[in-house]
Order: structure tokens, then C-alpha cells, then sequence
């Protein structure tokens, strides 16, 4: 007998969102989490790209903004050792939210309760199988080992992800010869944090925020929070003679910052301490039959910033097809599109994050690169062109197969100001409930009438816009465009509405 939907296994934040999305889309999912309490470790000081408008259109960005020390577009962001800077293009750039992780866990925690999702903490997937109704999970609770059986399961369990092993997914790439070493430590007194954001150190002078080569490897240097210092040195290693298992000290910390920087730097008391050995890999498949992968089960990307924003995203898309497939309108085939294009996101990161590193390795090779890079990124084209690859601005999902499809289909909708009967609204605020929305800017009969018989899964929206040349959209309930027509298109094209429906939400009732 199966007892649950979804098991999602991780509660981290992409376990808790997928369960979030989940429950959006009339599912219960149960989650299991191995640790007993929420993490307080600030594993990433916050989102960017693409990730913060999801949160806007799920109506999370304001409660964001109540933990966060800045939420709009970011003037800089580090590219590998290659700072960029963004503030030439305003509000256009790299959207971001700075917010720690912690905290990002614990506001996904409570829409995830307000939501009724039941959190079992302190319990372990220790195994599983599959048959052709479900999934059999054996756990490891306080109490002892019991089992479950779920439709589905998704592994957010993380870069050693038992659900990953256990399904027998592949998880092939490279590891760097480089280690890194992160300390989030407190402000020692002798180091003054100045108004630009400087940091004056004691026999040493300012020293820009941000990452940095020298000749020795690269170090970054940060505070984002009062009192607190975010350090880190990034050196060639030989792995054989370290312990990757042993706990990272703050006297290794101060020893590889002295070796990258070439002086003893000064460090307040630890709050936290990392050790990371850089890998890029990709699971050969995010489904193994019910079984599925997202976040860091599924990716690993060599440089940081990257992963969270690709996992939560990862969710995004599965939610609601997973969904749908339990509610029994699913078109053939939907689950599988889930791996065709978070798939192909997460080779586009990877292609990135790789360039990351190949920009940040040391000798003259690495200088002249890192050089004629910043020569490059003076100009506009190509610095806007790299800030929509960090964000994921310039994904595009294959969703047609005409020739003349509209230039928005595939593509995230934008937040178009609309005018309806009830009054002014975006549309963010039309995606809060998740629901795929149909919407129609022209006021004509032909979209009303082809989508009758779809109004059960999909909400259609008559509203007036004088910012965009579509008639109208259909928009899936992970913001992406499934359909568009232009105003002056004829019926044939106005015909691709009935096709759109059918491949992305089934049959009509």
C-alpha cells in the first residue's frame, strides 16, 4: 500500500521549497531530514539571478526583505578571481538578496508549515526501491528503522546524496587540485571596516572586498554582516597529504591565508569553518524511474554562488509536473521533460562556473586572461551578456517546434504592469498560487474559447498592458513562456494556443 504522494528527502532549502511547490500544487509531500535541528551554518550569504524573481513571483521576496541586508540589483559580483562590475546597467544587471543561508532555511521552513508540510527531523534514508506503483524507502528515526511507501521520491539530500547512491545515478566530472578555506570569523578589533566598504588592516593598508589573485593562489575578503569577517584562501594542494574528513582550524586558516597573501593576516574567534575541494560534476540522469534528483544531488559547480540558485530553480520546474502526473492531467511524457531542461540548466552553469575557475588559475597565462577579460567587460554588450549567464536570464527551454514562435516562448515572463476589472497588478502577483496562467492583453474571444476546457489547471486572465508586443501568453506555473502570439498574428498562429495546451496541461476536461 503506498501512504504518501512525495517523499522529498533533504530540508534544506531546496528540499524545503520543492516541498513548498509541492503543496502549491495540492500535494502533501512528507520531507525527512537526517539532522535533528535546522542548520546554522551560513553555507551562502545569499541569491542572485533568476532565483530572486522565482521569489517575487511566489510572493517570498518581501518576506525576504525582512531578513535581508539589501535586495535589488547587485552593483558587483566576483567571476573567479575577475571582479565584475554591474552598476553600469542599473536595475537591468544581476538581481540579488543578501541573506544567510540560515536564515533563507528558516523563512522556506515556515511557508513550508503554513503550507501543512509534516518535517520528520532526525530521520535517515538508509535505502530504497522501486517497483512500477512506488517507491519503498527504509528510514532510520529516533525510535528505530521502519519503511515508506511513496508514488514518488525526490533526493535534495545534497553532494553525497544517499538517494543518488541508492537509485544508481551516475555522478560523473572532475575535482579541482585546489582546496579552499572559508572562515566566517568575528571582527578582530585591530581591523576597521571604512565607508566604502574597505577594510584597513594593521601593517598591511586597505584591501578591497571581493576575491583576489596573488602569485600564491587567490583570497577573498568580505563582511556583510556587523561584526563579522568572511575570509577565505584558495591554494594548489596535494590531496594525498590531507585529511578531508578531519575539522578545518582556524590556525589552518590563518597559516593558507598567510601563504596566499604572504603576511600574517588577523583573525577574530571562529564562528564557522570550511574546507571545500572544487568539483564540477553532473548527474547523467535527474530520473531514475520515481525517483528524482535536485539541488546539489543533482550538480555540483566548482565556483560558488552558483548551486543554491540552480537547485531552488531545479524544484521549480519538477513541482508542478510531478503534480500533475499524480492528478492525472499530464500530457505523456511531461515527468521526463523535468531532466531535458534542468539538465540542459545545469550544463549552461557548468560551462560558466568552469570559466570561473579557468579564470582564476595563476602564472602569466592566468594574468593575461584575467587581463584581456576586463577589457572585454568595459563595453556593454558583453558585460550585460555575462551578467544574464550568472543570473540564468539567458535560458531559453525548447517548447516549440515552429520556426516562427514567438521570441518569448521558452523564456521566463517578464513582470508586465497590467490593468484588470479588480485593479492594478503584476504579473508576479498572478504566479503566487502556482497555477499555469493564460492571459489574454487583447481582449479577444479566440483564447477564452480555446481554453474552456482547461480552466480546471489553468487560470485565464483578461488584462489591459502597454509594455509588451504579445496578444497574449500562457504562462507554465514555473514563470516560463509555453505559448505567445503577436497582435497582428493570424488564425494558424492563434491556433498554437490548442496545441500549447495540450502538450504542457493535458487533455481538456
Amino acid at each position: 500500500m503506498v501512504n504518501n504522494e512525495v517523499v522529498v528527502v533533504g530540508a534544506g532549502p531546496t528540499g524545503l521549497m520543492q516541498a513548498c511547490e509541492l503543496s502549491l500544487s495540492g500535494v502533501r509531500p512528507l520531507v525527512l531530514e537526517q539532522r535533528p535541528e535546522p542548520s546554522e551554518l551560513p553555507k551562502a550569504n545569499g541569491i542572485a539571478g533568476m532565483i530572486v524573481k522565482l521569489f517575487d513571483y511566489r510572493g517570498l521576496l518581501d518576506r525576504i526583505r525582512q531578513d535581508s541586508s539589501y535586495v535589488g540589483p547587485l552593483p558587483s559580483f566576483p567571476f573567479g578571481s575577475a571582479p565584475l562590475d554591474f552598476s553600469a546597467l542599473g536595475a537591468s544587471g544581476l538581481p540579488g538578496a543578501l541573506i544567510p543561508q540560515p536564515r533563507l532555511e528558516r523563512l522556506l521552513d515556515s511557508r513550508a508549515q503554513e503550507l501543512g508540510v509534516e518535517i520528520r527531523r532526525g530521520h535517515e534514508l538508509i535505502g530504497l526501491t522501486q517497483d512500477d506503483d512506488g517507491v519503498t524507502i527504509d528510514v532510520r528515526g529516533p525510535e528505530g528503522t521502519y519503511q515508506l511507501r511513496s508514488r514518488y521520491l525526490v533526493g535534495c539530500d545534497g553532494a553525497r546524496s544517499p538517494v543518488r547512491h541508492h537509485a544508481e545515478i551516475g555522478f560523473p566530472g572532475t575535482t579541482a587540485g585546489e582546496v579552499t578555506r572559508l572562515g566566517h570569523v568575528t571582527m578582530p578589533g585591530s581591523v576597521t571596516v571604512l565607508p566604502t566598504g574597505e577594510l584597513e588592516v594593521p601593517g598591511v593598508g586597505r584591501l578591497r572586498p571581493g576575491t583576489h589573485r596573488t602569485d600564491r593562489g587567490a583570497y577573498s575578503i568580505a563582511s556583510f554582516t556587523p561584526g563579522v569577517l568572511i575570509v577565505a584562501a584558495t591554494e594548489e594542494t596535494d590531496q594525498s597529504d590531507m585529511n578531508v574528513d578531519t575539522d578545518m582550524t582556524l590556525n589552518e586558516l590563518r597559516l593558507s591565508l598567510g601563504r596566499v597573501l604572504g603576511i600574517d593576516f588577523p583573525l577574530g574567534d571562529p564562528i564557522w569553518l570550511s574546507r571545500i575541494v572544487g568539483q564540477s560534476r553532473l548527474a547523467d540522469r535527474y530520473r531514475a524511474g520515481r525517483v528524482f534528483l535536485a539541488g546539489d544531488a543533482a550538480h555540483l559547480f566548482a565556483a560558488g554562488g552558483a548551486a543554491l540558485n540552480v537547485g531552488l530553480l531545479d524544484t521549480v520546474n519538477l513541482g508542478w509536473k510531478l503534480a500533475a502526473e499524480l492528478r492525472g492531467w499530464a500530457p505523456p511524457r511531461l515527468l521526463d521533460t523535468y531532466h531535458t531542461e534542468r539538465y540542459a540548466a545545469g550544463a549552461r552553469t557548468m560551462l560558466q562556473t568552469r570559466a570561473q575557475s579557468a579564470l582564476a588559475t595563476s602564472g602569466e597565462d592566468g594574468a593575461a586572461l584575467r587581463e584581456l577579460w576586463a577589457e572585454l567587460l568595459t563595453y556593454e554588450q558583453p558585460l550585460r551578456h555575462v551578467a544574464e549567464l550568472l543570473s540564468g536570464a539567458d535560458l531559453c527551454y525548447d517548447m516549440s517546434g515552429d520556426d516562427d514562435h514567438h521570441p518569448l516562448v521558452g523564456r521566463f515572463a517578464p513582470d508586465l504592469s497590467l490593468k484588470t476589472p479588480a485593479g492594478t497588478t503584476r504579473v508576479a502577483e498572478l504566479m503566487h498560487t502556482g497555477r499555469p496562467v493564460l492571459l489574454d492583453l487583447a481582449d479577444q474571444a479566440a483564447p477564452r474559447d480555446i481554453a474552456a476546457g482547461f480552466t480546471d489547471r489553468v487560470d485565464v486572465v483578461t488584462a489591459g498592458c502597454d509594455q509588451t508586443a504579445a496578444a497574449a501568453l500562457l504562462i507554465r506555473p514555473d514563470g516560463y513562456v509555453a505559448w505567445a502570439v503577436a497582435p497582428e498574428a493570424d488564425h494558424r498562429q492563434w491556433e498554437g494556443l490548442r496545441g500549447a495546451l495540450s502538450t504542457w496541461f493535458g487533455s481538456p476536461a
